[in-house]
């Protein structure tokens, strides 16, 4: 936001344009076309700047340069984020690079509390228990191992935001703690940081070269709580092609992102207007065809 001159008066706040994808840099993004304490939550995957090979971005910026840049992102989201609102970052390491995410959280550390960490866990194999499900990019190496999973770090402006835990919970292993303690009072429990989310099987080109599973926003705006009152409003500053979109919608909530590469938001809009269409279908109502 542009600031007023000496004797002036502050520039009015835009107004929140939901359920949009601008095209344009999310930190100039947020400042041109988001007011003050608007969002409930951020759910958001930046480019882990590990040479992903992305339609336009370039993503090989020395490290620094890439700590700067999400500390600039960190703070515009700061400023659009509500005082009880959540961001849910997600970022993955080189194996052999393990350490960058955490420097990337410690900064954002600086602007926020981290109030949580979350294992989104790819790929598991127990053969000892018969699983071996998921799948994860192998490593071409014979000094790394596999690396199944990636961070989730759920920041909130003073780290201790109540979550609605259960929203995500999954049903006790043992049913005898069902009772044994006073709000354990259903078939229900805190699922806890470690999500098994695996991507589902792609046999052609991905549209994307880094997209995550809807699932893993679902359960990250889940898990912030969904308003009845007040719609929940959903950002992503990296918008990509829209899974952030689909998952707030699907949900109920408005939502709001930022693109820089055009060919994204295409695919997105797309992917959002077929939902919509799915939508509006199991909506309709039966007919057989028969005539009375």
């Amino acid at each position: 936001m542009a600031q007023a001159e000496p004797g002036e008066a502050c520039p009015e706040e835009p107004p929140l344009r939901a359920n949009t994808i601008f095209c344009t840099g999310c930190v100039e993004g947020m400042r041109e076309h988001l007011p003050a304490d608007c969002i409930d939550v951020v759910v958001t995957s930046p480019p882990y700047n590990i040479g992903v090979d992305y339609a336009s971005h370039e993503d090989d910026m020395p490290f620094d340069d890439y700590l700067d840049w999400m500390e600039r992102v960190g703070r515009e989201c700061a400023r659009v984020l509500k005082p009880d609102g959540s961001v849910f970052f997600n970022i993955g390491d080189r194996p052999s690079d393990e350490l960058r995410s955490l420097q990337v959280a410690r900064r954002l550390n600086d602007i926020f509390h981290l109030q949580n960490t979350i294992h989104w866990i790819k790929s598991i194999a127990a053969p000892e228990e018969g699983v071996n499900i998921g799948h994860y990019k192998p490593v071409n190496s014979g000094r790394y191992i596999n690396n199944c999973h990636e961070y989730i770090f759920h920041f909130t402006p003073t780290g201790d935001v109540e979550l609605d835990r259960l929203a995500v919970g999954v049903p006790y292993g043992d049913k005898s703690n069902i009772g044994r303690w006073k709000k354990a009072t259903r078939d229900v429990r805190c699922r806890g940081n470690t999500w098994f989310i695996p991507y589902d099987t792609v046999v052609s080109s991905k549209p994307h070269p880094a997209a995550y599973p809807r699932k893993l926003p679902e359960m990250c705006i889940k898990l912030h709580g969904i308003s009845d009152e007040d719609c929940t409003t959903v950002m992503d500053p990296f918008m990509g092609t829209g899974t952030t979109a689909l998952a707030a919608d699907r949900l109920g909530c408005r939502w709001v992102g930022f693109e820089t590469d055009a060919t994204y938001v295409e695919l997105a809009e797309d992917r959002l207007e077929e939902a919509r269409k799915q939508r509006q279908q199991t909506q309709l109502p039966f007919d057989s065809g028969e005539t009375t």
